[in-house]
């Protein structure tokens, strides 16, 4: 099935044929009015040289006109060879298409709503006959069954045409043209995004993801670049500030030389005031007793770091590096997306 996207945006349009398998572009002049285009055929000709093939619009009141305006498109610069010449069904359109189809060009009868108009089209040699799903849809009818009846005249009489499955909506109208074996689908670029999306998809790639992190980054690479160092004579209240400051619940307290000497936890700060109430607060560090912290090397992969966390029943490690305590581990940092 041939995939078209539907649309004048430039920066959509830019975006979508990033893809390289797109067919090539539908538009209408609805799309052109909606976003404020004032040079028409500007507008056409910058769109034909962005795509492979551009479905444009030409229109007239009668047969001749509308001959004469495709021709004009041809003189200004279109090419040929990479454009379609879209033209409402009528008694006049089918009649036009006829002439431009036995001219070697390209034409898609569009704006159809019922087998009947899809017959006329396939006997005048359209390239493409396009009901429009969407609108018929709103209207009470049930388009598919009109669909499916244009793809099976395609099919039984063996016509060289092709049942353009337009006005999509939601992706599963892209399901439905799928299911009913229509040749093209044309669709607008927020649908166009969707068709690749599924919550389980997603949730599954965060977790292949995940897991891959945690075997191949090393502890040094998941810290924080915040690493809370505060000597042991630091002022209580003022380990609280650098707690705060650093975004973690614990600060790293160390010796003159740098050794790690413990770890001061949100936890022990609610023990202690718990304790002592305010005259907690006019303590040092050095006033407290520390338990010989938690701490893993730099080099340790991330999966054995959640192995300790699981084992320790502790929400930080901190991290050392040539005997210096260089960072905290929060077991948040486990997940690169907290």
């Amino acid at each position: 099935m041939e995939l078209y996207l539907d649309s004048v945006d430039l920066n959509e349009i830019q975006e979508a044929f990033e893809l390289g398998f797109l067919t090539g572009l539908t538009t209408t002049p609805t799309f052109m009015h909606r976003h404020g285009v004032s040079d028409i055929d500007g507008m056409i000709l910058k769109l034909g040289e962005m795509v492979p093939i551009l479905q444009v619009e030409a229109l007239g009141r009668n047969a001749d006109e509308i001959h004469a305006e495709a021709h004009r498109l041809i003189e200004i610069g279109v090419d040929p060879k990479k454009t379609v010449f879209k033209i409402p069904v009528s008694f006049e359109g089918v009649k036009v298409c006829k002439r431009l189809s036995d001219e070697g060009l390209m034409t898609n009868i569009h704006l159809v709503y019922t087998l009947q108009q899809t017959y006329m089209a396939l006997e005048a040699g359209a390239t493409y006959v396009c009901p429009l799903v969407g609108r018929l849809q709103d209207q009470g009818h049930d388009a598919l069954a009109l669909i499916e009846q244009c793809v099976n005249a395609v099919e039984l009489y063996d016509y060289n045409a092709k049942i353009m499955f337009s006005s999509v909506r939601h992706p599963e109208h892209v399901r439905n043209a799928i299911n009913l074996g229509v040749h093209t689908c044309t669709v607008p670029y927020k649908v166009l995004k969707q068709l690749t999306e599924n919550n389980f998809t997603t949730v599954g790639t965060e977790q292949f993801l995940e897991h891959t992190r945690l075997m191949t980054v090393k502890v040094r690479d998941a810290i924080r670049p915040s690493n809370p160092l505060v000597p042991a004579d630091t002022r209580l209240t003022d380990a609280v500030v650098k707690m705060t400051e650093s975004g973690f619940g614990c600060v790293t307290v160390v010796d003159k030389q740098g050794q790690l000497i413990g770890a001061f936890t949100d936890g022990d700060l609610r023990r202690l005031i718990q304790k002592d109430g305010h005259d907690a607060l006019q303590k040092t560090l050095a006033d407290l007793e520390f338990k010989e912290p938690i701490s893993v090397s730099a080099d340790l992969l991330l999966n054995e770091a959640q192995a300790i966390f699981r084992q320790s029943h502790v929400d930080t490690l901190i991290v050392i590096d040539n005997d210096k305590p260089i960072g905290i581990l929060d077991i948040q940092d486990l997940n690169e997306n907290v």
